[in-house]
């Protein structure tokens, strides 16, 4: 195994930053990889427990839809968390939004104003910060349970950089210290993602609508580049679907592959 960077903690003291509900997940940091992501979902079948894994750097990062996802040593927090849930995979239709909440609300506990855009993504100032990948994974030893590989990416720092690479803005949250936010972050999900597997994303919709970045503003529904809807946001339902006020009345659409934006008026 790559032992970690410097900047990197090792598992031990990552653990010692870690509340009790956390003490039972698989921690393991590498300096490098390909994606945090492919590497869990090829393990899935010896996985006994949640695991995270911790990449200083991924060089195959991959966000929705197949987009790269962008990271740099000391500038980035890229991880998988892998958990095993005992619900079939079409139960777990709003947990990339629950996670989304998950991930806004530590933030904002250590002082960034973050909120979320349906589905996936959480914003700084109107710029995309973090963003979420669930993958999913049959339990080849439990047909009635499925592996979730729980991708995060956040922007720590160097977002000017960042934004001339990709060609679109982005936004981060300079000055917070990866350790100790991974560690807050672990906590929150040992708390989180148990919640989610008895009462689904219910639990987490009113949540979602108090930090929605787009709520009562006119937005498209774009299915690569091309518009599908227009109206005006209304937030998302008990089933993690986006609500939206059209012309025709109230919509309730799923995720798949569209992706929301603001109406140029």
């Amino acid at each position: 195994m790559t032992l970690p960077e410097p900047s990197l903690p090792t598992a031990q003291q990552l653990a010692a930053l870690c509340g009790s509900d956390a003490q039972n997940m698989t921690l393991r940091i590498v300096a490098e990889t390909g994606s945090t992501n492919a590497d869990l979902l090829a393990e899935a079948a010896q996985l006994q427990g949640p695991t995270l894994l911790w990449a200083g750097v991924q060089t195959a990062g991959k966000g929705r839809a197949g987009r790269r996802w962008h990271s740099a040593a000391d500038a980035t927090l890229t991880f998988s968390l892998a958990w095993k849930f005992a619900l079939p995979v079409q139960a777990l239709a709003g947990l990339s939004l629950a996670v989304g909440v998950t991930v806004t609300e530590t933030l904002i506990s250590f002082g960034v104003d973050a909120r979320l855009k349906w589905p996936n993504d959480v914003l700084r100032n109107g710029n995309k910060l973090a963003g979420i990948l669930i993958e999913t994974a049959v339990d080849k030893t439990d047909r009635q349970s499925v592996w979730a590989i729980i991708g995060v990416g956040i922007n720590l720092a160097s977002a000017q950089d960042l934004s001339t690479q990709i060609g679109r803005t982005v936004a981060d949250a300079s000055g917070l210290e990866r350790t100790g936010l991974m560690a807050a972050l672990l906590d929150a999900f040992s708390k989180a993602l148990p919640l989610f597997e008895q009462q689904g994303f219910k639990a987490f919709a009113a949540t979602w609508n108090a930090l929605d970045a787009y709520a009562g503003q006119a937005v498209n529904i774009l299915d690569q580049e091309k518009i599908l809807q227009h109206g005006n946001a209304a937030g998302v339902d008990e089933a993690g679907r986006l609500l939206l006020d059209t012309a025709q009345g109230r919509m309730a659409i799923s995720a798949g592959d569209v992706s929301l934006r603001i109406r140029e008026e």
